[in-house]
């Protein structure tokens, strides 16, 4: 199982991801696109590297806003796959 990380460790890492916050246990970011259709191209683009991370977002759609959210699960909270995957995926347009 994967280390949680400290307060400071979750403050420093989110200092460097552009959009992301923390609520609560979760890192989170809300993308909005022109349109539904755009929105699913950008979901679709997700799955590879979540497969390949083994590490899987929780996602809410709605018309044209993504919501994702990143916890471990298994740790209970925020590790280092967490900002991992976070920083992939805002590479992602």
């Amino acid at each position: 199982m994967a280390r949680l990380l400290t307060e400071a460790e979750i403050q420093d890492s989110t200092s460097v991801l552009s959009g992301w916050t923390v609520v609560g246990a979760q890192l989170q970011i809300t993308r909005t696109f022109n349109d539904f259709v755009q929105a699913i191209e950008f979901v679709n683009k997700l799955v590879a590297p979540a497969e390949s991370a083994g590490h899987h977002p929780d996602i809410e759609i709605s018309y044209n806003k993504v919501k994702i959210s990143l916890t471990s699960h298994d740790a209970g909270g925020l590790t280092q796959s967490d900002f991992d995957l976070a920083k992939v995926i805002s590479q992602i347009s």
